[in-house]
């Protein structure tokens, strides 16, 4: 990326009294439920889920209940590219999006027969947030040349500007095969995970300045210091990791490429860098291996890791109910943008169907100019 767009389109986390965009995520988590409250609240569920023909998918990042109940009611749990095959073959009328925002509008493009509810409509995503329409409209025009290669972490507004959306368990086979027909490319919104698919590929990119707030504060020293304490421990990270957290890494992978690489994998001890929400999952999965959370501070923070997304963590059972009972968190999107912003994901969708020994592959090491393999 050019110094002048790093300018023109850096995102600021803080606003000038300081105060960062997370702070009404915070403020707005959900009590926890407990013993006969939180039974109640999930039977209620199991009941107006079925009465009311509704299917509930929820991302590896939202709390343990949640996901565990997706499985028990016959919905599914997925990173955001099976979230959306499931959300447009399930035959349910109407779906819940246990996630963030840009998940249930993707639903809802994909199915716009469909109802689609959301726990709280205020749960988006610093890669969403930090990716304005408009401004990416500039940044766009300004280099027609390029096709337009946009993170599924983006709002409907900037998918109808795009060519292609594309997952973490998707990027890498896309952008491979676009740079193999000699396609340059504009990448928005993650910098990280332009840059990890930019030195894989080769491609020629020009990336957006954008970062997830909880991969992003993933320390490269502090993990250097956890390794030794666990030496034998395999390191899985997402590439939307800094540079210096993903050369560390054995195996770098989306979501569900971690996941198997903790239930394929021949280790016993796993350093894990993504979202602490996944390790509920993982444990399911893997009960008896180690699961040890890589550290996004030193030992005088706060916080060893504090790796969770705050508007993940909005997502509460009782929000689920507020659903059910009250039809609140209905997402909309205006047809104009919706029909605009279907192609790119129906592109992604087609090519992951045709291709699927290309996806979802964990790389082992940090081998640039590996392309998809």
């Amino acid at each position: 990326m050019s110094s002048d767009t790093l300018l023109a389109f850096d995102y600021p986390q803080q606003d000038s009294a300081g105060l960062t965009c997370t702070a009404q995520a915070w403020a707005k988590t959900p009590p926890h439920l407990e013993g006969t409250d939180k039974a109640a609240v999930i039977a209620r569920i199991k009941q107006l889920l079925l009465e009311k023909d509704v299917a509930l998918v929820a991302h590896y990042y939202v709390d343990g209940d949640i996901q565990d109940l997706a499985l028990e009611t016959g919905g599914m749990v997925a990173d955001s590219l099976e979230m959306a095959r499931f959300g447009k073959s399930h035959p349910a009328k109407n779906l819940i999006v246990a996630g963030v925002r840009f998940m249930g509008e993707t639903a809802k493009i994909l199915s716009p027969e469909k109802r689609v509810f959301m726990p709280d409509l205020d749960a988006t995503c610093s890669l969403d947030l930090g990716c304005d329409a408009s401004d990416f409209a500039k940044f766009r025009a300004a280099h027609p040349d390029r096709v337009v290669v946009v993170y599924a972490n983006t709002s409907a507004a900037v998918k109808a500007q795009a060519d292609w959306m594309v997952t973490s368990s998707c990027a890498l086979a896309i952008v491979h095969q676009l740079n193999l027909a000699g396609k340059k490319i504009l990448w928005a919104p993650d910098r990280h995970l332009g840059r990890y698919i930019q030195e894989q590929t080769g491609a020629d990119m020009l990336l957006w300045n954008g970062a997830c707030i909880v991969h992003d504060e993933f320390k490269a020293v502090e993990l250097d210091l956890l390794m030794a304490q666990y030496p034998n421990a395999m390191v899985l990270v997402h590439p939307e990791s800094p540079q210096a957290v993903v050369d560390l890494a054995d195996v770098v992978g989306s979501t569900s490429a971690m996941i198997k690489a903790v239930v394929e994998g021949s280790a016993t001890e796993y350093i894990v860098a993504t979202d602490k929400g996944i390790l509920h999952r993982m444990q399911q999965l893997a009960p008896h291996k180690k699961l040890i959370e890589a550290p996004t501070a030193g030992n005088s923070a706060t916080c060893k890791s504090c790796a969770h997304c705050p508007w993940m963590a909005m997502n509460g059972l009782q929000g689920i109910l507020d659903c059910l009972e009250n039809a609140s968190g209905e997402i909309f999107v205006d047809e104009p943008i919706r029909v605009a912003a279907l192609s790119c994901i129906e592109r992604m969708l087609d090519f992951t169907k045709n291709h699927p020994d290309l996806l979802a592959k964990a790389q082992h090491g940090f081998v640039k100019n590996i392309g998809a393999a």
